[in-house]
């Protein structure tokens, strides 16, 4: 719906007529006007006019409620106009530049003739300009009172007792409105769920042999490097008890069972290829050379730091380095720098940022929907006023659970997300909504709107500026914040934050001169 539309649609919602009565007799009839009060919604502007009868030649004095639609706070700067536009054209404008108060500008009007007129508010503002028509009127000659006539379309005519919500009680409070129109939805299923890294993409950093940790340089929580980037330095520790001699009869034993090793596999790789052996004692042989080798490269750098070390000849000692095995960035240290640690201590917990997965989960019959992959993924964590929305492109579902969960009655499922938000922490729980192809269509209102009225969901239609009426509503279906519900008209303008604060305004009990004071 373009703008145009929503100011004719407010014109032909919202005009409300109090009244002009005529007691019709002798010439010498005696006649009692009432005024009027007329609301009109713009794109930037809500106008509600109050305003005595507009006769001609007569001084009809107005209030002019201006409500700011970009925040529904009162204008309290710029210049508001009433427009009276003549069927040739001619404006009749009668202007205020200063507000009696917040929001409210007092005008006093002076009809030019009787007949019928254009009715037109303009606001001026270092922001914004904008007018918004408000019909037509009919200006009576005096003692024959005024009529107000909506633009192709008939004053609103309601039935029940409308709920009073003043300008200055809407101004106080968070309060906005908004149309309710046609839209759809997707289909969705919910349920908690829990951010973690994908499968292999969290892995503990240990120590490779017994040693001391370097300092220098020392990764921190949330320290990120890319795959094969040095994240700890180790001394090896050589035990104390061993002796140089003792060390280094170790570097020759192993030698020599290596230099053995090496001549029996080469000899078995002969005897293979005359089919003489089986391939099993060739693999044997084969491996018990790459663990002599590995076991030897050890001996030798264990020799080679006892001598740097109790010799003190100032060189430094051989460091081992641990790197990341994946890009990622680390969730957790258990070290300090300096630490002698042993082969296989934990030094820090390294993980995978992206992508994530999402493990949600969801009833049986829930999981069951979910036969294909999901159009979008809504995730509210803790402290997001928003749910985070993911399009198609985003996610992945990797997995359903074959299973129910005995002790939750839940099926787990997977979901990739392509990358994460700061928001979203590994570890962290969630509410996930999970949107599916299908959609429905209807009224949708933003969720706020809803009001729990002693378990009934309702909503407060605005029928003019300081007038609701209480309507209850079906709730069909949820996507985020927004509900598609039955029992709501299109094109109704809809209170979207404030309801609770009406409901709370019926249930007290108000004073009987309540009211404006202008």
């Amino acid at each position: 719906m373009n703008g145009q539309s929503r100011i004719v649609l407010g014109v032909a919602l919202s005009l409300l007529l109090l009244g002009c009565g005529h007691q019709h007799g002798t010439e010498d009839s005696t006649h009692e006007e009432e005024g009027w009060a007329f609301t009109a919604w713009g794109e930037q502007f809500e106008i509600f006019a109050e305003s005595d009868p507009l006769v001609a030649t007569r001084t009809a004095q107005s209030h002019i409620h201006v409500t700011s639609l970009s925040d529904f706070s009162p204008l309290v700067e710029g210049v508001v106009s009433v427009v009276l536009r003549s069927t040739d054209g001619t404006e009749t404008v009668f202007s205020e530049e200063q507000p009696l108060r917040d929001g409210i500008y007092s005008i006093a009007i002076e009809a030019p003739r009787p007949g019928e007129f254009d009715l037109a508010f303009r606001v001026s503002t270092v922001a914004a300009d904008e007018e918004i028509a408000a019909g037509r009127v009919r200006i009576g000659a005096p003692g024959e009172g005024s009529e107000i006539l909506s633009t192709g379309a008939s004053a609103s005519s309601v039935a029940e007792e409308p709920v009073s919500f003043l300008k200055e009680q809407q101004w106080r409070t968070e309060f906005a409105t908004a149309w309710a129109l046609r839209g759809s939805i997707r289909e969705s299923v919910r349920g908690p769920g829990r951010v973690r890294p994908v499968a292999g993409g969290e892995v503990i950093l240990t120590a490779p042999v017994d040693g001391v940790v370097g300092g220098n340089p020392w990764p921190f929580t949330g320290f990120g490097a890319s795959r094969g980037s040095v994240i700890f330095r180790l001394t090896p520790r050589v035990a104390a008890q061993h002796s140089l001699a003792e060390l280094e009869a170790e570097v020759s034993r192993l030698e020599t069972q290596l230099e053995t090793a090496r001549w029996r596999s080469e000899r078995l790789a002969k005897l293979l290829a005359l089919e003489a052996v089986s391939r099993r004692e060739d693999e044997e042989a084969r491996a018990k050379v790459a663990t002599l080798e590995a076991t030897l490269g050890a001996a030798r750098g264990n020799l080679s730091s006892a001598k740097r070390v109790r010799r003190g000849d100032g060189s430094p000692a051989e460091e081992v380095t641990i790197a990341a095995p994946f890009a990622g960035r680390i969730a957790r240290v258990d070290v300090t720098p300096g630490e002698a640690v042993s082969a296989g201590t934990p030094l820090a917990r390294w993980v995978r940022v992206q992508p994530l997965w999402v493990e949600v989960a969801l009833r049986p019959s829930a999981a069951t929907a979910l036969s294909a992959d999901p159009v979008g993924l809504l995730v509210r964590g803790s402290g997001m006023e928003e749910p985070h929305a993911f399009s198609a492109q985003e996610i992945r579902l990797i997995s359903k659970s074959p299973v129910v969960d005995l002790a939750t009655g839940t099926v787990a499922v997977l979901l990739e997300l392509a990358a994460g938000t700061d928001e979203l922490h590994l570890g962290s729980a969630i509410e996930a909504e999970i949107l599916l192809p299908e959609e429905r269509s209807g009224i949708v209102i933003p969720a706020s709107a809803l009001v729990d009225d002693g378990g009934v969901s309702v909503v407060y239609v605005q029928i003019d500026g300081e007038s609701f009426l209480r309507r209850e509503v079906a709730v069909l279906a949820r996507q985020g914040g927004s509900v598609l519900v039955e029992g709501l008209a299109e094109a109704s303008r809809l209170v979207t934050q404030g309801g609770n604060a009406i409901r709370r305004a019926t249930l007290v009990a108000s004073d009987p001169g309540e009211g404006h004071v202008h």
